[in-house]
């Protein structure tokens, strides 16, 4: 265990989030590395009346895993992985980010849904139902959990399974942080190939409306193996952009492909017909594209989200809209569709309802300038609201920051949100863990 004070010369460090608007100041970070530290911290935390946050990764877009005067539960170092190869499994600490897991389990030839960003915590993400490139074939990370071993906010080391703790275990298939401090997660892996055909295709926003109708039409009935986005962005001043380009608004299909590059290559003959200016898709290690869009550090970050049962052409017209007015060269507008695995799990059998949406918007404004704060915002929520005709209501709490209980509600629905919170109500009845999309303790 590790204590790190205000007056600590390490102190700025360890409190410093990915999201640059996020700048508070803890009285104490407890910096764990086992169980027993995590039980010593919660502890402390009351005998001192100190509010508690929770870090794993650090990457929550609202700062939730610090705060103010209070103790933060710092598990980053956690950081054990152990890999059974034979019986396709990974049990990794609290405090390894997906960018670690992915590269140990990738030299054994395996995967499990991730972040499309590698230095995003796994217990956070996991938590919070873990939507990444894999997931229309394999599921949401929290879809391939097989146990979660946890201290509770009474200092109670506690495994869920589906055997153990089986409303617990439930409860973990996207509640968040609202139950315990994870300390331990083992996944059921899927095979992955030394390659995957994986990439970038490029085009200018003059051919966006072209790109968005054909990849809409394309997308849903695609491989499953077929993971990929549709991006507004804009074009970066890099070699294999061309001079043209570089700076100017533009349109982008991420793809990979988690079946033979071979096969790949003919999944997605029907979008390099579509002619991209640039075409960056080729063979290459699962975890490297894994890394290819890694925030950059120290930006501001806003996000927002929203769930689509289709995305008719007026919709089209809002995202080519909000794509072209990007209130800083870092912001993007992204476009995912789920279905697939994601759809084949029900709503009541994790807490996460309406996960049969066909399509994901996420807008994500990032910029630098301090000054670009409230237009940048205002981009985002702007969008939400053109939006809002063609959304379902429904919301993935990972792509968004603190907007309210009701958005919190929407996530669940009514029935499942009324469990969670009797299952909060069991294990934080004092609503010790509530530095997160907060479930508030059943009453009696």
């Amino acid at each position: 265990m590790k204590w790190i004070r205000p007056a600590d010369v390490d102190y700025d460090e360890a409190r410093k989030l990915f999201n640059a608007m996020i700048d508070r100041r803890p009285a104490v970070i407890a910096q764990c590395s086992t169980p027993k530290d995590v039980k010593e911290a919660l502890r402390y935390a009351g005998q001192h009346s100190l509010p508690v946050a929770v870090r794993s990764g650090g990457h929550s877009v609202a700062g939730m895993s610090t705060n103010d005067g209070g103790l933060v539960i710092d598990v980053r170092p956690m950081k054990s992985i152990s890999i059974d190869a034979e019986n396709r499994t990974a049990t990794v600490g609290g405090g390894v980010t997906w960018g670690e897991l992915d590269r140990a389990a990738h030299a054994h030839g395996l995967a499990v849904t991730g972040g499309r960003v590698s230095t995003t915590g796994v217990s956070g993400f996991t938590l919070g139902g873990g939507s990444g490139w894999l997931e229309r074939a394999y599921g949401l990370a929290c879809d391939n959990l097989s146990q979660v071993d946890l201290v509770t906010a009474g200092t109670e080391e506690v495994r869920a399974s589906a055997t153990e703790n089986p409303d617990l275990f439930w409860a973990l298939h996207g509640g968040g942080g609202n139950f315990g401090v994870a300390t331990s997660l083992t996944f059921d892996m899927h095979p992955i190939g030394e390659s995957s055909l994986a990439g970038l295709m490029l085009w200018p926003a003059a051919a966006g409306r072209d790109v968005a109708t054909a990849y809409r039409d394309f997308a849903p009935a695609s491989s499953e193996l077929l993971g990929s986005a549709l991006v507004s962005l804009v074009a970066p001043p890099e070699e294999f952009v061309p001079e043209g380009l570089q700076n100017q608004a533009a349109i982008a299909l991420a793809v990979i492909f988690a079946g033979s590059p071979d096969e790949g290559r003919e999944e997605i003959r029907p979008l390099r017909d579509l002619n991209p200016t640039v075409d960056l898709v080729s063979p290459m290690p699962y975890p490297d594209f894994q890394c290819m869009i890694d925030d950059p550090p120290g930006l501001n970050n806003y996000w927002t989200a929203d769930y689509h049962d289709d995305f008719p052409d007026p919709a089209v017209d809002v995202f080519l809209k909000y794509g072209a007015s990007l209130p800083d060269a870092s912001s993007q507008l992204l476009l995912a569709p789920w279905g697939g695995a994601v759809a084949r799990v029900d709503s009541s059998s994790t807490p996460m309802t309406k996960r049969s949406a066909h399509w994901v918007s996420h807008p994500f404004a990032m910029w630098e300038d301090p000054d670009k704060t409230e237009a940048s915002i205002e981009w985002a929520r702007g969008f939400r609201r053109e939006i809002a005709d063609h959304a379902t209501g429904g919301v993935y709490l990972n792509f968004i920051g603190q907007e309210g209980p009701d958005r919190i509600r929407a996530a669940f629905g009514d029935e499942n949100y009324s469990r969670l919170t009797k299952i909060k109500r069991d294990f934080d009845p004092e609503n010790v863990f509530q530095g997160n999309q907060n479930i508030p303790p059943m009453n009696g």
